[in-house]
């Protein structure tokens, strides 16, 4: 897949995230995992940010499966200004709990909740909305809320507004 074609084609989406999803997935799909990586990255370092948010899908879907690129997207991900691309990254965590299974994950969230980040800290929280409708958390709402319950009190307004928003989805689903 040609770099500038890729650009081109994401650039056109000016609202949500589905086409660059689609992208993203094209490239998964089509290329080895390899060259996929090496795409993304090319895609990372953009101007363009929707370059760069189909990089952070791409690093996502592959991400439960390599170390590399879950660092990549704790460490580079995670600074990245454009709001659109944290929101991306919220969407990866959750590819990789998903592809790990979520119950399995808890201490990669665990671990992910206590950085001293806040654009980590809120990727989990707002990745993982809403978390019952994930199938762990449907079945143990408990260990949801107690995962979210500390963040209440985080430093950052941008995590706590997470957090509060995560909480309040639960208790609607699970009023007691």
């Amino acid at each position: 897949m040609d770099i500038t074609t890729i650009i081109t084609r994401v650039e056109k989406t000016q609202h949500g995230f589905d086409d660059i999803r689609r992208t993203a997935d094209e490239i998964v799909e089509t290329c080895s995992a390899r060259d996929a990586v090496m795409l993304g990255r090319r895609l990372f370092v953009s101007d363009v940010h929707q370059a760069r948010m189909t990089a952070v899908f791409v690093f996502g879907a592959h991400a439960a499966r390599s170390k590399v690129m879950l660092a990549l997207l704790r460490e580079q991900v995670s600074a990245d200004t454009d709001w659109r691309v944290q929101e991306c990254l919220a969407q990866a965590f959750d590819r990789v709990c998903k592809d790990t299974a979520y119950e399995a994950a808890l201490p990669l969230m665990r671990d992910w909740l206590h950085d001293k980040r806040a654009n980590v800290r809120r990727a989990v929280t707002e990745g993982l909305r809403i978390w019952t409708a994930r199938p762990y958390f449907k079945q143990h709402p408990d260990a949801a809320i107690g995962l979210l319950a500390p963040l209440r009190v985080d430093d950052s307004d941008y995590v706590r507004r997470s957090a509060g928003n995560a909480l309040r989805d639960i208790s609607r689903k699970q009023p007691g």
